[in-house]
């Protein structure tokens, strides 16, 4: 297994560069990992394969605006900061540009939105080979007023409405990323997925840097994974235990949901049990699932662990065979493009 098998060809023009309004009218395509038939349905058909005793397990991360500008103290120059991670009170990890210039004891002052001093800074305390710092802030309780949301790299348009790159459910602030597989859930829909006798279950994984990041190794198994905060409360694994027990089906609404019931199961097996703590799984092909009975998924970036995890679920041919029709039908792709529906 190679890190090139899980290349495709995909055209620029189909990246998604705006949400598509209403949420839910997005394109599903679906896709039975069984018999590797291809259906081509709206988002709101979803309704039609759900059935009553059966759960949709949900990531309530909130993307924070995690990207912010200013410049060091010493020399006036321009520095940008994605943040990561927080380990502490003030302490974040961060992506720093530009990395080679800042070293441990630089101390940052941060910008506010019309560019002047905000009065907050942060200093870097250490800084690993691959650039990511630990930094600490004066006060991080501003940085919700000052940092911009993070949009992914291959999305050039402006956003004019934030909350669009939000899912309607998000509750827990911490994501660098959306957990975007959501983003097509309106508040109308899932009140009809409910009274239809489905559960609505929620975990949440601060989505991270691997989001941003490909898989450079040619060997997917050497990728190093960085570990992402997740919560599984316990009603959500009671609920889900109960499903389980009762023949029903767990959907999986995106992959950071998947992560984080598969690392739970993984690591302190079935029943599940509520967790708290960091996930570190990186989910490719072989292995072997144990809560999720279907995914409902965007469409990825070739050679990501999104797209190995869903190869890992349904089989890289028949994805790989999804995804050749979704181009031939001028699917939108990624974060604000598209559905698909692996059975």
């Amino acid at each position: 297994m190679k890190t090139s098998d899980f290349d495709y060809h995909l055209p620029e023009n189909l990246i998604a560069q705006t949400p598509i309004e209403p949420r839910d009218s997005s394109r599903l395509l679906v896709l039975d990992r069984n018999t590797g038939g291809i259906e081509h349905q709206r988002f709101t058909d979803i309704m039609d394969y759900l059935e009553p005793g059966d759960a949709l397990v949900f990531n309530d991360s909130r993307v924070i605006p995690a990207r912010l500008y200013g410049h060091k103290r010493e020399t006036g120059a321009r520095v940008e900061a994605l943040l990561l991670i927080r380990k502490a009170r003030n302490e974040w990890q961060a992506l720093l540009k530009p990395a080679k210039k800042l070293g441990g004891g630089t101390v940052v002052e941060l910008h506010d939105q019309t560019g002047g001093d905000s009065g907050v800074n942060f200093e870097v305390l250490s800084k690993s080979e691959e650039g990511i710092a630990d930094i600490r802030f004066s006060d991080e309780a501003r940085l919700e007023e000052l940092g911009i949301l993070a949009l992914p790299p291959y999305i050039h348009h402006r956003l004019d409405e934030p909350e669009r790159y939000q899912t309607v459910y998000s509750r827990i602030r911490g994501s660098v990323a959306a957990p975007t597989a959501g983003l097509h859930f309106t508040p109308e829909l899932l009140k009809s997925i409910e009274s239809k006798g489905i559960k609505l279950l929620f975990v949440t994984l601060h989505i991270g840097l691997d989001t941003f990041r490909p898989v450079k190794e040619e060997d997917p198994a050497r990728h190093p994974i960085h570990k992402e905060f997740a919560y599984l409360p316990a009603e959500t694994a009671a609920a889900i235990n109960e499903v389980k027990a009762n023949g029903g089906r767990v959907y999986g609404v995106g992959t950071s949901a998947v992560r984080t019931l598969e690392w739970a199961a993984k690591t302190a097996g079935l029943p599940l049990e509520p967790f708290e703590g960091w996930v570190e799984l990186f989910i490719l092909p072989g292995f072997e699932y144990k809560v999720i009975d279907r995914l409902i998924t965007n469409f990825h970036l070739p050679c990501g662990t999104p797209l190995m995890l869903t190869a890992a679920f349904a089989g890289w041919d028949k994805v790989k065979d999804a995804y050749e029709a979704a181009v031939a039908e001028e699917y939108r792709f990624f974060s604000f493009g598209d559905s698909m529906l692996v059975l």
